[in-house]
C-alpha cells in the first residue's frame, strides 16, 4: 500500500480510558475531510460550559469524542460515562442522583450518584433517548438548578458538571412521538455534533485499520502485516453497518488468521458474509475451527506474554458484541453458565457499570 500522511490521532490519559461498551481503542483517528471538520467543531466548543449533544450511529466513536471534549475543556474533575440504556428503570434515579441510607429496601448506606461522582468534570450520558420520561423531568431540573437531591434526602447538593449526551436516534422525532421531553431536548441541544457513519468517511477506513493492526499486533507479539491493495479496496467498498467497532473486530480477526506478513481479502470476515479461506486452494473446504487451529500454531511459534488471556478476551468480547451485550444469550452461545459469563465479563471490564462503580467510590 502507498504511504499516507499521518492523520490527527486523539489519545487519552490512563485515567480517561474508555468504558466497556464503547470501542476498545484508546484513540480516535481523524483523516477524512468530514472527520476533520467534526474535530474542528469539537475543539471550538469544548472550552465553553454549554451542554453538548452528540448524534451518530452505534460504533461511530461518540464516547471518544465526548472524552476529547472533556480533555480539552480545561475541567479538572473526572470524566464519568453512563449508559442510560443499561440502567435499571427502578434504580435509575438513585444511580444518577444518589441515595441516603434507608431510602428504599436494600439502601444500607448513603451513596453518591453519577452527577456527584462527576463533580468538577464531565458527565457523559450515552443513549440519552433511553432515559425514562419521569427521569427526564428530574434531569431537566438538575441542569437548570445545578444541584441534585439524593433519593431520601431533603437538602440539595450543589454540583458543577458539564453535561455531554449522545444518541443514535433522532431526538426531534422522539419529541414528536412523545418519547422525549421537548424542554429537555432544547436544553441539551445547545451544541450539536453529528458524527458521520464510517461508510461516509472513507478516508478514515485505512488509517483506522492500520491503527488497529498496530494495537493488536503489539498485544500478540507479532510483526505488523501489510494490508494488500485488494484488501484495502474491499475494506473501502464494504458498508460498515457496525462502523468503527465492526472495523476493529474485522482487523483483529484478520490478524489472527493471516500468515502474519499480509492481510488478504480471504482474511476479512464481514458481517453476514462467509469468508472463503483458500490460499492457492490449500484451505479450500476446511472448517473455520480447522483454519483457526492452523493459525494458532503460528501464534504458538511467536506467542505474546498473555496469549491465553488475549484469545479468551477475544472470544468473550466477540460473543458479547454478537449478542448485542446480552449476558444470557452470550452464555448460551459459548455454552457456559451466566455466572461464568459474568465472571469473564468482569475480568475483561466489559460490564457497563463496572467503570462507573469504581468512579463513584
Amino acid at each position: 500500500m502507498p504511504e499516507t500522511s499521518s492523520p490527527p490521532l486523539l489519545t487519552f490519559p490512563d485515567s480517561e480510558k474508555n468504558s466497556p461498551l464503547s470501542i476498545r481503542a484508546k484513540a480516535l483517528v481523524f483523516a477524512d475531510p468530514q472527520s476533520r471538520r467534526v474535530l474542528a467543531d469539537v475543539e471550538r466548543v469544548a472550552p465553553s460550559e454549554a451542554p453538548v449533544l452528540i448524534h451518530g450511529e452505534t460504533g461511530t466513536g461518540k464516547e471518544l469524542v465526548a472524552r476529547h471534549v472533556h480533555h480539552i475543556s480545561g475541567r479538572r474533575g473526572p470524566f464519568v460515562a453512563v449508559n442510560c440504556g443499561a440502567i435499571s428503570e427502578n434504580l435509575a434515579e438513585a444511580e444518577l442522583f444518589g441515595h441516603e441510607a434507608g431510602a428504599y429496601t436494600g439502601a444500607v448506606g448513603s451513596r453518591t450518584g453519577w452527577f456527584e461522582a462527576a463533580n468538577g468534570g464531565t458527565l457523559f450520558l450515552d443513549e440519552i433517548g433511553d432515559l425514562p420520561l419521569a427521569l427526564q423531568v428530574k434531569l431537566l431540573r438538575v441542569l437548570q438548578e445545578r444541584e441534585v437531591v439524593r433519593v431520601g434526602a431533603r437538602k440539595p447538593t450543589p454540583i458543577d458538571v458539564r453535561l455531554v449526551a449522545a444518541t443514535n436516534v433522532d431526538l426531534a422525532q422522539a419529541v414528536q412521538a412523545g418519547h422525549f421531553r421537548q424542554d429537555l431536548y432544547y436544553r441539551l441541544n445547545v451544541v450539536a455534533i453529528t458524527i458521520p457513519p464510517l461508510r461516509q468517511r472513507q478516508g478514515d477506513i485505512l488509517p483506522l485499520a492500520e491503527y488497529f493492526l498496530g494495537i493488536y499486533a503489539q498485544k500478540l507479539g507479532l510483526a505488523i502485516p501489510d494490508i494488500s491493495d485488494s484488501s484495502a479496496e474491499a475494506l473501502k467498498r464494504y458498508g460498515w453497518p457496525g462502523n468503527i467497532r465492526e472495523l476493529e473486530n474485522v482487523i483483529h480477526f484478520a490478524l489472527l488468521v493471516s500468515s502474519g506478513k499480509e492481510i488478504r481479502p480471504e482474511h476479512l470476515r464481514f458481517t453476514g458474509e462467509t469468508v472463503a479461506f483458500h490460499r492457492d486452494g490449500s484451505d479450500a473446504g476446511k472448517s473455520p475451527l480447522a483454519i483457526i487451529e492452523q493459525q494458532l500454531r503460528q501464534l504458538f511459534a511467536q506467542p505474546g506474554e498473555q496469549l491465553f488471556n488475549d484469545l479468551e478476551e477475544l472470544i468473550v468480547r466477540s460473543a458479547y458484541q454478537h449478542t448485542r451485550y446480552n449476558q444470557v444469550r452470550s452464555a448460551e452461545l459459548l455454552g457456559v453458565t451466566r455466572n461464568v459469563m459474568r465472571t469473564l465479563l468482569k475480568r475483561y471490564e466489559l460490564l457497563p457499570d463496572q467503570e462507573l462503580a469504581q468512579a463513584a467510590k
